[in-house]
């Protein structure tokens, strides 16, 4: 058997081999043998670890990455699929709220400047109830209309806060331009952009670059897939959730 050094597995991806060995640490590679001398000892199964956790990286992120290499060396293939599984789901519906917004944008233009209006008796949602649809918190809800984000209509006795049609369409927007690093007083500029149609050059820039960021992620999805393939391969895993050895070295 060809064992490999940490210098080796490092040369190939131009990295350090302090950061080798704290990727075994942290988990994302299999625990090294050692040498009578006490060197680690890797093997081709480690050099495929680290080609596959590189390959996530720019995929789903360090947290979801280490998530799923660490599921994958103690031989929980479940649970690393489950994460990768939500990775995608979570860009289809970026992808989705994307074209929705997109198409927003097109019946803008097509209303000469005049923002569409919610269709008679369309559902309102509590503060709650949006929340829960958009996968966030009631306190996340409540800094954006801090910043001027959302407007919610208020009951006038309880004060409750009342969430129409265009309040979804803005925290829609809101939640997609967070997760494409965009600062709450950018957003604010470019959804008060949509109510007044008072130009939305600065929207479409936005779009269109977190557009070409979905498509990057996707490609490196399709990239960290093959990768975690040949690993698992590797790792002698039948099916999800059944390993046949632990990964060692082999």
């Amino acid at each position: 058997m060809r064992y490999l050094r940490p210098v080796d597995l490092a040369r190939e991806h131009g990295i350090s081999t302090q950061a080798v060995r704290n990727y075994e640490q942290d988990g994302c590679l299999p625990p090294a043998d050692r040498t009578e001398s006490g060197y680690r000892a890797y093997t081709a199964t480690h050099a495929a670890a680290l080609r596959a956790y590189l390959a996530l990286l720019p995929a789903h992120g360090y947290a979801v990455s280490g998530q799923v290499m660490r599921a994958l060396n103690t031989g929980n293939a479940d649970a690393a699929l489950s994460a990768i599984d939500r990775g995608h789901a979570q860009l289809l519906r970026d992808r989705e709220t994307l074209d929705a917004v997109e198409v927003a944008l097109e019946d803008l233009a097509q209303s000469a400047g005049l923002a569409p209006q919610p269709p008679t008796g369309a559902k309102e949602f509590s503060i709650g109830e949006l929340a829960h649809r958009l996968g966030v918190t009631a306190a996340t809800l409540r800094n954006w209309e801090q910043a001027g984000i959302l407007v919610p209509r208020r009951e006038p006795i309880s004060g409750r806060r009342s969430y129409g049609a265009d309040d979804l369409r803005d925290a829609e927007l809101t939640l997609l331009l967070r997760r494409g690093g965009y600062r709450l007083d950018h957003i604010c500029t470019i959804v008060e952009q949509i109510r007044t149609a008072g130009g939305t050059q600065a929207l479409h820039a936005a779009l269109g670059d977190w557009r070409k960021a979905l498509t990057t992620r996707g490609l490196a999805m399709l990239s960290a897939s093959v990768q975690v393939a040949r690993y698992v391969e590797l790792l002698g895993i039948d099916a999800p959730g059944a390993a046949r050895s632990a990964p060692r070295a082999r």
